[in-house]
């Protein structure tokens, strides 16, 4: 094991031989760290957080403190990391809160740039890249693979759809559908994602089903209910459309069009 001579590390904490503790860190008693994870120089790593494998935490991160939610009062929430995600300079994750279920979520393979902010009770998927500064409130879901560009923000409660793609400066009030593009200070639908698609390796047939479905909930005249019972009865095979289909069923604030 590899700790930094003035690393803090908390008694209790379980840390893994093969992770590596930076000089000026601290790692609170209630934290699990798994194989290979590397935590940088002054960063924390606090509460109930468990974080597996070949993470990364650079430099003055905080991952793990308490809720930026004035509803809190010292319950004993959890945040729950899986493998190989990287934490940037000063990026913050907050512990769940009773009121959210408990737990804050974040799967593998993402990339956090620096100071990005994950509020509580969030739930992100795998392979996430949220860039410079975004902010995302609590209780936001993230399917897999969505990437947020720099300065945006989400607000309580949005969900964010597989392969969705968030523009820079833009505000996201209400669901965004998986496979679209959204932009503007209140996110306005700009088209759907096709470089992501196609960098996720869908074949064309699988973008042509999306790109179907999407011209009629979003470039007809259609009402919502009318346009999902269409879709489902044209294309309701196709896997990423019956999926495109339970994300509009699904939503509670509403979808960015």
């Amino acid at each position: 094991m590899s700790i930094h001579p003035t690393a803090v590390v908390e008694p209790g904490a379980e840390v893994d031989p093969s992770a590596e503790i930076g000089p000026f860190a601290v790692i609170g008693p209630h934290v699990r760290i798994g194989a290979r994870t590397v935590v940088g120089a002054h960063a924390v790593v606090a509460g109930r957080t468990t974080l597996g494998q070949a993470n990364r935490v650079f430099p003055h991160a905080v991952v793990g403190e308490v809720p930026q939610d004035l509803k809190y009062r010292g319950e004993p929430t959890e945040l729950v990391v899986g493998d190989r995600n990287t934490f940037r300079e000063g990026v913050t994750i907050s512990t769940g809160t009773l009121q959210g279920g408990g737990v804050t979520r974040i799967g593998s393979g993402c990339l956090f740039m620096a100071n990005s902010h994950v509020g509580h009770d969030c739930d992100v998927g795998d392979g996430a890249i949220i860039a410079n500064s975004v902010a995302l409130a609590g209780h936001v879901v993230l399917e897999d693979h969505v990437h947020i560009s720099g300065l945006a923000a989400a607000h309580q409660f949005c969900r964010i759809g597989r392969l969705a793609f968030v523009s820079g400066l833009t505000g996201v009030t209400m669901d965004v559908p998986p496979f679209c593009t959204v932009a503007g200070p209140r996110a306005e639908l700009a088209g759907l994602n096709a470089v992501g698609m196609q960098r996720a390796g869908l074949s064309e047939e699988r973008i042509g089903g999306v790109k179907q479905a999407y011209k009629i909930v979003f470039r007809s005249n259609l009402g919502l209910a009318e346009a999902i019972a269409q879709v489902e009865a044209e294309l309701g095979m196709h896997e990423d459309v019956a999926h495109f289909v339970r994300f509009l069923k699904g939503t509670q604030r509403g979808i960015t069009r």
